[in-house]
């Protein structure tokens, strides 16, 4: 490692929801940064006007800021550079580096088709390199479109790749690939060579799939006499069944995670564990800790599984260590259908206390709380049918007399009153917890059913005993 500022950056392209292969690109170079004391970026790549939309531009900075990304410099947009990428691709085309193509892309791909059809390799075979003066005068005096090429040189590409190791491309298997397109918007491994020279990256963090552009750009480096940075590429992630990553393996887009109740926290801590490992098998650490372990030379070269059962495992430890305060401050978008007197607020942090050990997203425990104060309690029918019957009505009728007469209305009083119930009519405990569970909560299972009693209060515990009691 060089004793210079470590520079980092992540380049999203604005034209579509944020992914979580982003996500885990941009937490590698962020951790990267902050671990060497350094600068990330963040760069908008929108060069292509069709596809890119503000829209976009807003999710990735508001993602970023909810799984608290910071970024030091930025965002920088490429479409406010073309002018600097063009007058690049001019110096090249001055300096033999680059040629003008005339050919119809069109027709190029139709080839570059029947070539695949009849597995034969094909590559573009600088025709335009070697047209004469008079028919490129010819061409231009029509107006005829053209991109702008560069030209390989016939030089071997080695470079070191930090989590691949060496890797080695001839100058035969890389073609003369285009650097501006004839409608004058440059190509992706053309401007992201000169923003990441002319910021200074130090080193390029990305994923695998890049893995193929890197020699073409350590060429355009050496041809602008930058110096080549130090390249990292990140693990594929891909589903349980080993296939590409898709919404039936439970992955969405950045924000969809927020609405679906997950902590930034927990979905920070879960994709740090995408490719790389602090060894051991330490797995819940907070942002401090990653920055502390961090290093790329834990990062694993082979893909990363996303299991969307361990991320839900990893957002309950997170729910159920929370202090109930800040958590309180999490679930209030939650429930905006519910009213939270403020004098009920040492009450509603009881609730949270006690329910928040029992979920795994903010959304299960908006659930659990909006129990407590809902006046139309939603019965789960499989539960309703198990354990609420003629003979459990009577049970639940003696029940609520009991409680009803209680002055000390407390857990320990509640189940002291149940297990009594119980004994004199020769039953076990349990066959009047479930039923008297469903008849409060609506739900078979759920937090510690005395505590629960207590909570709820006298009043309600009532009118929802006498609401099951009297249905048909």
């Amino acid at each position: 490692m060089t004793h210079q500022e470590i520079r980092v950056r992540i380049a999203p392209s604005p034209t579509g929801a944020i992914h979580v292969g982003l996500v885990r690109s941009a937490l590698y170079n962020w951790l990267f940064a902050r671990s060497h004391k350094g600068k990330f970026i963040l760069r908008i790549e929108d060069t292509d006007a069709t596809r890119s939309t503000q829209e976009s531009v807003q999710a990735i900075i508001e993602g970023f800021k909810w799984v608290d990304i910071d970024w030091d410099e930025g965002p920088y947009f490429q479409s406010q550079r073309f002018d600097i990428y063009r007058n690049y691709a001019k110096k090249l085309l001055q300096d033999k580096k680059a040629y003008y193509c005339y050919c119809n892309p069109d027709e190029l791909e139709e080839e570059r088709q029947k070539a695949w059809q009849k597995k034969i390799a094909w590559k573009y075979d600088r025709r335009c390199y070697h047209l004469d003066k008079d028919i490129k005068d010819k061409f231009d005096a029509e107006n005829r479109p053209k991109a702008i090429r560069f030209l390989i040189p016939d030089q071997t590409v080695i470079f070191e790749d930090i989590i691949h190791g060496s890797i080695k491309k001839e100058p035969q298997d890389i073609e003369d690939f285009i650097i501006m397109r004839a409608d004058g918007t440059p190509t992706y491994n053309f401007s992201v060579v000169i923003d990441d020279a002319e910021m200074k990256l130090t080193h390029i963090i990305r994923a695998v799939e890049h893995l193929a552009n890197t020699p073409k750009q350590i060429l355009l480096y050496q041809a602008f006499g930058y110096p080549i940075p130090e390249f990292a590429h990140l693990p594929l992630i891909l589903g349980t069944d080993k296939k590409k990553l898709s919404k039936r393996h439970g992955a969405l887009s950045l924000l969809e995670y927020k609405k679906a109740g997950y902590l930034a926290d927990a979905i920070i801590n879960f994709l740090a564990l995408l490719g790389w490992s602090p060894g051991g098998d330490l797995e819940i650490m907070d942002r401090t800790k990653l920055i502390e372990l961090f290093s790329l030379e834990r990062v694993n070269k082979a893909n990363a599984i996303f299991d969307i059962q361990k991320l839900e495992w990893m957002n309950s430890v997170y729910i159920k260590n929370m202090d109930s305060e800040k958590l309180s401050q999490e679930l209030l978008p939650f429930l905006q259908e519910i009213n939270i007197a403020p004098d009920d607020h040492a009450r509603f942090m009881k609730i949270l206390d006690l329910t928040k050990v029992r979920v795994r997203t903010l959304i299960e425990l908006r659930d659990m709380v909006s129990a407590f104060y809902t006046k139309d309690v939603q019965y789960d029918s499989d539960a309703l049918h198990k354990y609420i019957n003629p003979q459990t009505k009577e049970h639940l009728q003696e029940l609520n007399e009991r409680f009803d007469k209680l002055t000390d209305f407390t857990a320990q009083n509640l189940e002291n009153e149940l297990r009594q119930l119980a004994e004199q009519k020769g039953i076990k405990a349990a066959v009047l917890v479930h039923p008297c569970r469903v008849a409060l909560t609506g739900k078979s299972v759920g937090a510690p059913l005395f505590e629960t009693i207590e909570l709820l209060g006298k009043a309600k515990v009532k009118e929802r005993f006498d609401k099951i009691i009297s249905q048909a």
